[in-house]
C-alpha cells in the first residue's frame, strides 16, 4: 500500500546498533518517533489515517498524518474521512495503529517489517490492560520488536522538567492535552496513580467548540471555516480570561477595551464592478436591437398571415366549387355525392363556406365590412319583439337562437369600445408623462420609482390582507390564527347564512326545501358581496402601466416579478465588511470549558478542581504533603499554551486550598515536545533494559504479568 506524504525518509538507519532504543510518543493529536539520547524526535506526523480511492484506477492509497490538499483533488475521499485510532486518548483502534506505526518505522527508515531494536512507547495515565496487551502483541508479532517500555507522557514531561531545576521531586502534573486532561501527583520522584484525577476535556473540544460558536454566527461561511483553520485561529487569537464573569460583562457593555480586544479575519473579497450608467451609445444600440427583433417578429407575423389568407382562400374556393356542382346534381345523386366529399348535407357545406369566409375576412383585416355585416345581421333580427303565444314551436327555436347572437353581438361590440376608450385613456396619460418627462427628466424619473414602489407595497399588502381574511398585527404579517379570521366577508356570509339555516331548520323534522322560500337562501349565497375587488384591479393595472413606463425609459429597471429571489435577497451589494468573521466573546468563552466543562454539557470537574481532589486523594501518609505539592505545579499539554493559564489556575487553585498555602504553578520548557525528550533521555541511560520485558516474558507471562507492569522513572 503506498504512502502519500510530505516527509521525507530517514537515510542513517543502519547506522544505529541493535541495542539503540527507539523512542515513539504515541499522543492522540500528534506521533513522534525518534532515536534514544537524541534532542528531538526524527518524525512527527498528525494521528490520524485516511484511505480513499483514485477517481479512475480505482487504487486505494493511505495517507497518514498530513496531506497535501492540491492531490487529494484525484482521490475520492467521501466514504474514506481522517480516523483516529484513540478514543478518549486510549488506543482501541489497532488496524488503525498498525497504519500509524507502519508509516512511522518507513520513514524513520526502517526496510522491512521486522524492527530490531527495543521500543520505548508512551500512553496515557492508568491506561487499560487491553489495551497495552494489544499494543504489546502489535510491536511482538507484527515487527518483532526484541523487547518493550511502557511509560506515562506525563511522568516523562515531569521528569525531564525536574533534571532541568524548573520543579521539584514533590509537585503536580497539570497536563491538558488533544482529548483529555490529567492531574497526576509525584511524591519523591514518582507518580502516584491512584490519586491522579482525569477530565474527558481537551484541545479537540476545544477547537470542536469554536467550529460550532462561528457556524452558527456566520452561516453564510461554513465553508470556509474547516478544522484546520479554526485550529489556526484558537492557537492564535484564543487565551484564558482571568475572571470569565467580568470578561463576559465587558463585552456585554461594549466597551472600546471590548472593541480591542476583539479580532478580525478578513476572508478573500473582491469589490464588485461599479454600475455605472448606460450611455448614449449603449442606449442607442439596445434600441437598434430593439428595433431589429421587433422588425424580424413582424415579418414573421406577416408571413403567418399571408399563409394563412391563402390556405383560406383555396379552402373558400374548393366550398364555392362544391356547392357550384352541388346544384347541378340531381335529387337522387346528391346522397352518393356528398358522400364522395366528406360532408353529411348541403347545409354543413354553406355552414363551413360562411365560416371560411369569415376567418378570411378577419385575417384580411376588413373590420368595417365586418361590422356592416353584424349590423346587416341586426336588422334580420326580426322575432326579438314578437310575442311566444304567437308563433309557432320552430320560430320560437329560432327567436332563441336570434336572441342569443343579437347579445353576444352586443357583448362584444362593448368590450371593443371598453377597450377603445382604455387605450385613448392610456394614449392621453402617457402623452402627459412625457410632456413632464421632457420637462425635467429626473424628477420624473424619481416620481415614477416613488409611485411604482407604492403601488408594489399597496398590491402585495391587498393580497396578504385577501388571503389571510383581511386581518394584520401592525408589522404586514398575517395575524389571523382561527379559520374563520382567513375567510373573506363573502365566505363568512355564506357560512353564516348556512349556519343560520341549518339551526332554525334543526330544531324539529328537516322541510328544507318544501316552502318556494326556502330557495332563496342559494340566491343570496351567490351574491358577490365584495365591492372592494374594483380596487386591487385598478392598483395592479396601474402597476402594469407604470413598470411598462419605467421599462421604456431607464434601461436598469427590473421589477419585483421579473426579479429571482436571489437578486432580491442581494437588493445591498456585498461589501468588505460582510467577508469578515470577527472573534470576540469566542476568544476566551471556548477555551474557559478546561476550567467549566458545564459550558459543552460534560459533568465533569475542571482543571483546578482536579487539583484539589488530586490533593485530597493522596495516602495518610503522603498528607503532610499538601503544601509542598502546590509549591510545584507544572502544566504541560498544548492547552497550556494559552495565554493566562498559569494565572487562572492558580487563582483557581488558590480558592480550594487554605489561606496561606504556599501555590506556584509554572510552564514546562516545552509543553509539546517535553515528553518525547524526557522518554528519549530515560531511554538512553544504561538503567533502561532493565525496565523493559522482552518478547520471552511476554510468552511466558502473558497478561496478567502487563496488568502488573509498572516503570520506575527514578533509577
Amino acid at each position: 500500500m503506498p504512502f502519500i506524504s510530505k516527509i521525507q525518509r530517514q537515510t542513517d538507519y543502519s547506522r544505529f546498533p541493535s541495542s539503540h532504543p527507539i523512542v515513539i510518543d504515541n499522543g492522540g493529536s500528534y506521533f513522534r518517533i525518534g532515536w534514544a539520547g537524541e534532542a528531538n524526535p526524527r518524525v512527527i506526523f498528525r494521528n490520524i489515517v485516511q484511505r480513499p480511492r483514485h477517481k479512475i484506477t480505482g487504487e486505494t492509497v493511505t495517507i497518514v498524518g498530513d496531506h497535501d490538499l492540491a492531490l487529494l483533488k484525484y482521490f475520492d475521499c467521501t466514504r474514506s474521512g481522517p480516523r483516529s485510532a484513540f478514543d478518549s486518548n486510549v488506543v482501541y483502534q489497532f488496524e488503525i495503529m498498525e497504519y500509524i506505526l507502519d508509516f512511522g518505522f518507513n520513514r524513520l527508515g526502517a526496510d522491512g517489517s521486522q524492527i530490531d531494536h527495543p521500543v520505548l512507547i508512551t500512553e496515557c495515565a492508568c491506561n487499560p490492560v487491553q489495551s497495552r496487551s494489544k499494543m504489546a502483541e502489535l510491536l511482538f508479532e507484527s515487527y518483532g520488536v526484541p523487547s518493550v517500555a511502557f511509560g506515562v507522557d506525563a511522568a516523562f514531561s515531569y521528569k525531564y522538567n525536574q533534571q532541568r531545576g524548573i520543579c521539584d521531586k514533590d509537585g503536580l502534573a497539570v497536563c491538558s492535552g488533544f482529548s483529555t486532561s490529567h492531574v497526576i501527583p509525584f511524591v519523591n520522584g514518582e507518580p502516584v496513580y491512584e490519586a491522579c484525577c482525569r477530565t474527558n476535556v481537551g484541545g479537540y473540544h476545544v477547537t470542536d467548540y469554536l467550529k460550532q460558536l462561528l457556524s452558527l454566527k456566520y452561516p453564510n461561511h461554513i465553508s470556509r471555516l474547516t478544522w484546520e483553520k479554526v485550529e489556526d485561529l484558537k492557537m492564535e487569537h484564543c487565551y484564558i480570561a482571568p475572571d470569565y464573569a467580568s470578561e463576559v460583562r465587558l463585552f456585554q457593555k461594549g466597551a472600546k477595551e471590548a472593541e480591542e480586544k476583539t479580532r478580525c479575519w478578513q476572508l478573500p473579497w473582491t469589490p464588485s464592478p461599479a454600475l455605472e450608467p448606460p450611455s448614449e451609445e449603449e442606449i442607442a444600440r439596445k434600441a437598434a436591437l430593439k428595433e431589429k427583433q421587433g422588425q424580424r417578429l413582424r415579418e414573421m407575423a406577416e408571413a403567418k398571415r399571408s399563409s394563412k389568407i391563402n390556405e383560406l382562400e383555396n379552402e373558400s374556393k374548393k366550398l364555392e366549387f362544391l356547392l357550384l356542382q352541388l346544384r347541378h346534381v340531381p335529387e337522387n345523386e346528391v346522397r352518393s355525392f356528398l358522400s364522395k366529399t366528406g360532408y353529411v348535407s348541403k347545409q354543413e357545406i354553406e355552414s363551413a363556406f360562411t365560416k371560411t369566409t369569415q376567418s378570411l375576412r378577419k385575417y384580411k383585416g376588413e373590420l368595417e365590412n365586418e361590422e356592416k355585416a353584424d349590423l346587416s345581421a341586426a336588422e334580420k333580427y326580426t322575432l326579438i319583439n314578437i310575442p311566444d303565444n304567437m308563433l309557432t314551436p320552430e320560430q320560437v327555436k329560432e327567436k332563441k337562437r336570434q336572441l342569443f347572437l343579437k347579445t353576444t353581438s352586443e357583448g362584444r361590440q362593448r368590450a371593443k369600445q371598453k377597450r377603445f376608450e382604455e387605450d385613448l385613456e392610456r394614449e392621453r396619460q402617457n402623452k402627459q408623462d412625457e410632456e413632464k418627462r421632457l420637462e425635467n427628466p429626473e424628477l420624473y424619473l424619481g416620481q415614477l420609482r416613488a409611485k411604482h414602489r407604492d403601488l408594489s407595497e399597496k398590491v402585495e399588502q391587498r393580497k396578504r390582507l385577501k388571503t389571510n381574511g383581511g386581518h394584520s398585527n401592525g408589522n404586514n404579517v398575517s395575524g389571523g390564527v382561527g379559520r374563520g379570521e382567513r375567510l373573506n366577508a363573502a365566505q363568512r356570509e355564506r357560512m353564516r347564512l348556512l349556519t343560520t339555516a341549518a339551526f332554525d331548520r334543526g330544531k324539529g323534522e328537516d322541510t328544507f326545501g318544501y316552502k318556494d322560500e326556502d330557495w332563496q337562501l342559494y340566491k343570496l349565497m351567490s351574491k358577490d358581496t365584495e365591492d372592494d375587488d374594483e380596487g386591487p384591479d385598478e392598483d395592479e393595472a396601474e402597476l402594469a402601466r407604470v413598470s411598462s413606463r419605467l421599462r421604456d425609459i431607464d434601461p436598469t429597471f427590473v421589477s419585483r416579478s421579473e426579479a429571482g429571489p436571489s437578486e432580491t435577497s442581494h437588493l445591498r451589494p456585498l461589501t468588505k465588511e460582510d467577508f469578515q468573521i470577527l472573534l470576540g466573546v469566542e476568544r476566551f468563552r471556548c477555551p474557559e470549558i478546561i476550567f467549566n466543562p458545564n459550558l459543552i454539557g460534560i459533568d465533569q470537574a475542571g482543571l483546578d478542581e482536579m487539583a484539589g481532589v488530586s490533593i485530597r486523594r493522596l495516602p495518610a501518609v503522603c498528607q503532610s504533603l499538601d503544601e509542598r505539592m502546590t509549591n510545584s505545579i507544572l502544566m504541560m499539554g498544548g492547552n497550556c499554551l494559552f495565554p493566562g493559564m498559569a494565572d487562572r489556575l492558580e487563582a483557581g487553585i488558590r480558592m480550594i486550598r487554605p489561606c496561606g498555602t504556599p501555590i506556584r504553578v509554572m510552564g514546562a520548557s516545552d509543553p509539546i515536545l517535553d515528553a518525547w525528550r524526557g522518554a528519549a533521555a530515560y531511554a538512553a541511560a544504561m538503567q533502561f533494559p532493565q525496565q523493559t520485558f522482552s518478547k520471552v516474558d511476554y510468552y511466558e507471562k502473558g497478561e496478567d504479568w502487563l496488568r502488573q507492569y509498572q516503570l520506575r522513572y527514578t533509577y
